[in-house]
C-alpha cells in the first residue's frame, strides 16, 4: 500500500495509482489567489538571484495531454523578467533533426548563465511517445534511459538545477477536458487526432511513465509526480515544488549595493545608504 501522497510507494518508486487524487484540491479561489501570489513573488526573487549569480535552471514538464502543462507554465512565467527565461514547446523533430542523435536538438536550448529554460515536453519523448508509437526501436529507447541520466548528470555536475514535473490526471478527467476543448471554438485547436490516438493507449503510457520514473529519477534530478485533476491545486503545487528546488542551498537575499554606485547615488541623488541598507536623504 502507498504511504506517501506524492505517489511514492514504500519501496520509493513512483506509481501513478498511488497519487492522492481526491484530496489534491484547494478550498476556494481566495486561497488559490493568495498562495499563487506569494509563490510568484518568491519565484521572481529566486530568478533575480540566479541572474546575479549566473546560475542556470531547467524545468521540465511532462504528463498527459490536457493535464494543464500550459496553464502551469503561464503561472510560472507570469512574474518573471522575460529576459531571464525561455519556454521551449517541443514537437516532433524536423527532418534535419531526425538524422542526428535525438539529444542534439536540446543542446542548443540549454539555459545561458543567469537564466531558466522551461521545456513543455522534452527529451523524455524518446522513452514515451517515440517508444509507444514505434518511432524508436526497442534497442534505441531502452538505451535512452542511461543516455538521459548521463546527459542530466553532465548538466547538474556543471551547476545546472533540474526540476522534472509529471502532471497526472485520471482518464475520466482527460475525457471531460477533451470534450470541453471540442465544443469550445477557442480551445478546439488544442485537440488533435494524436491526442485521441494517445488516449487509446492509456495503459501503455502508464507503463512507460513508471519505467521512466524508475530509470531516470535520481537524487540530483528527481521526478515529481503531481495529481492534476484540480487546476488550482496543480498550479500552486507546481510552483511550490519549483521554488523549493531552486532555493535549495541558494541564498536568495539581494546582493549588497556596489560601493561605486552607492557613492554616485549619494552625490547625484542625495541618498546615502546606511549600514543596514536603508536610505537617508541628504
Amino acid at each position: 500500500m502507498p504511504d506517501r501522497s506524492d505517489g511514492r510507494t514504500k519501496n520509493g518508486r513512483i506509481r501513478l495509482k498511488a497519487l492522492d487524487m481526491k484530496s489534491a484540491h484547494l478550498a476556494n479561489r481566495t486561497e488559490y489567489d493568495k498562495r499563487l501570489a506569494k509563490l510568484q513573488k518568491d519565484l521572481l526573487r529566486i530568478q533575480q538571484t540566479y541572474w546575479h549569480e549566473k546560475r542556470r535552471a531547467i524545468i521540465v514538464f511532462e504528463g498527459w495531454d490536457a493535464a494543464g502543462k500550459g496553464g502551469c507554465i503561464r503561472r510560472l512565467t507570469e512574474p518573471l523578467d522575460p529576459r531571464g527565461f525561455h519556454v521551449w514547446p517541443i514537437a516532433a523533430p524536423t527532418a534535419e533533426e531526425q538524422g542526428k542523435h535525438y539529444l542534439y536538438r536540446f543542446w542548443n536550448k540549454l539555459p545561458a548563465p543567469g537564466t531558466f529554460a522551461v521545456f513543455d515536453r522534452s527529451w523524455y519523448g524518446r522513452v514515451m511517445v517515440e517508444r509507444i508509437e514505434g518511432f524508436a526501436t526497442k534497442a534505441e529507447w531502452k538505451r535512452a534511459y542511461d543516455e538521459i541520466v548521463e546527459f542530466e548528470r553532465m548538466l547538474t555536475d556543471d551547476g545546472v538545477r533540474i526540476v522534472k514535473l509529471f502532471l497526472h490526471i485520471s482518464a475520466d478527467e482527460q475525457l471531460n477536458r477533451f470534450r470541453e476543448r471540442l465544443v469550445n471554438p477557442y480551445k478546439r485547436w488544442k485537440l488533435t487526432e494524436e491526442d485521441l490516438r494517445n488516449r487509446a493507449r492509456w495503459d501503455d503510457y502508464i507503463k512507460a511513465a513508471e519505467q521512466m520514473f524508475d530509470r531516470t529519477s535520481v537524487d540530483a534530478a528527481p521526478w515529481h509526480a503531481i495529481p492534476a485533476n484540480s487546476k488550482w491545486f496543480t498550479r500552486v503545487h507546481v510552483l511550490e515544488l519549483v521554488t523549493a528546488a531552486l532555493k535549495r542551498g541558494v541564498d536568495v537575499a539581494p546582493p549588497p549595493i556596489d560601493a561605486a554606485l552607492a557613492e554616485a547615488a549619494a552625490e547625484v541623488l542625495g541618498v546615502r545608504l546606511t549600514p543596514l541598507g536603508s536610505a537617508d536623504e541628504g
